[in-house]
């Protein structure tokens, strides 16, 4: 399924944006659109320290998603960090306030906590490698496993900040069990299906780092409709981005 126009540099067009990701080992796809249209942000204020919402995005690549929350929380301060040093590059070029960095070693400032943290993570697990070095950093969980990134984001996130994620369908189990580890509170649950019938492909989970008790929803997007089409929900989620 396309997700944007495609210019003839490579640069895919979005509504107030473009993307380039020719430098980039993974590139614009549906995930990173996905999450970027559904993660939660709803202000442009902390709720906690009356200061700029601060979000981060983890692996932000050409830095789509960073964008799409750009767009939406405007006077948001947005920042993405990736290992990839091209990767980099292309997203601070796309517009992105975008560092070199592995996550486990991101240090903040002293009560610079973030309200909203988002990550496309790498997901392949013991499954064969790319020979594409860089493709296969971004693929693969070596780097980041999804211990590493539930801790982490626990760490940095704001007292009541969110963290939102899209994965494969059958990481949903071991994410979850690991969130809980580091008493992160499920909020969001959106199994993510290609067409009606079939087996879920991804499943987008929203998380909220507080003890109390919070409201849970649980729901379903069918990407395509009938005739193989954008669905009239996946258009709804994304129409402030597609063309």
């Amino acid at each position: 399924m396309m997700v944007a126009a495609i210019t003839s540099t490579m640069s895919f067009r979005f509504k107030q944006f473009f993307i380039e990701d020719s430098k980039c080992a993974m590139k614009v796809g549906t995930d990173g659109v996905l999450l970027g249209a559904w993660a939660p942000i709803t202000n442009n204020q902390s709720p906690i320290t009356n200061t700029p919402f601060r979000v981060l995005d983890i692996g932000t690549g050409s830095g789509l998603i960073a964008r799409m929350l750009m767009q939406r929380c405007p006077e948001a301060e947005v920042e993405g960090i990736d290992i990839d040093k091209a990767a980099v590059e292309q997203a601070c070029e796309n517009g992105v306030c975008a560092f070199q960095a592995q996550l486990q070693n991101w240090k903040l400032e002293i009560g610079n906590y973030y309200d909203l943290i988002v990550s496309n993570p790498p997901y392949f697990q013991n499954s064969l490698k790319n020979p594409d070095a860089g493709r296969m950093t971004a693929r693969h969980t070596d780097t980041l496993s999804y211990k590493d990134l539930m801790h982490h984001c626990t760490r940095l996130l704001q007292e009541n900040g969110q963290l939102a994620l899209i994965l494969p369908a059958d990481a949903e189990t071991e994410v979850r069990g690991l969130a809980a580890a580091e008493k992160l509170s499920l909020t969001h649950v959106t199994r993510v299906y290609s067409k009606e019938g079939k087996a879920p492909k991804r499943v987008l989970l929203a998380f909220s780092h507080q003890l109390s008790a919070i409201s849970f929803t649980e729901d379903i997007l069918v990407l395509e409709d009938e005739k193989g089409g954008r669905s009239a929900a996946y258009s709804e989620l994304t129409k402030d981005f597609y063309l």
